[in-house]
């Protein structure tokens, strides 16, 4: 009879340790490295910028990018905000995986435009020819609202201030 007592005890103990653990694991928030946004998150509600301001993001979707086939300017002779403002090359997050075919037009119209002071980080050309696609998604870190966006031309300022100035990328998987 003593020893039913006493695995009754344990269990009991056990369950009490264990909503404890839970309770102090739920008091720290989550881990930003594991908080991200899709593209259709992004692209719903208010303008990025608007709403993430210049704070770390993490976006989760489909890399594309159109060097070759891109039309548009290099972004202007001031080297300051010329890779923030720049059409080509066009590179951008989408929320599905694009075709093969896709267009510049249906990029820029569905995707969340990328940029980075550098030029890097991106990933490197998967073919030859043809848009720069992967074969899945990757996670995008950085911000909006850049303050390069300032020096942007005025017909350019708001599309400056919206595009993801990206500082980093992962797979999904590690």
């Amino acid at each position: 009879m003593r020893e039913r007592w006493i695995a009754i005890g344990l269990v009991v103990a056990l369950g009490l340790f264990l909503i404890v653990m839970l309770v102090i694991g739920s008091l720290g928030g989550t881990n930003p490295e594991l908080e991200h946004y899709t593209v259709a998150d992004i692209r719903g509600g208010a303008t990025p910028a608007d709403r993430f301001g210049s704070s770390e993001v993490r976006i989760l979707g489909w890399y594309a990018e159109l060097a070759g086939d891109c039309v548009g300017d290099d972004g202007g002779s001031d080297a300051g905000v010329a890779w923030l403002q720049r059409t080509c090359p066009l590179r951008v997050l989408v929320t599905d995986q694009p075709a093969q075919d896709v267009t510049q037009a249906q990029l820029e119209a569905s995707g969340v435009r990328l940029a980075a002071p550098n030029g890097q980080p991106f990933p490197s050309r998967a073919t030859p020819g043809g848009p720069n696609t992967r074969g899945d998604e990757l996670i995008f870190v950085g911000h909006f609202d850049d303050t390069a966006a300032a020096g942007c031309v005025p017909d350019r300022l708001e599309r400056c201030r919206n595009t993801f100035v990206v500082s980093d990328y992962t797979n999904l998987l590690r």
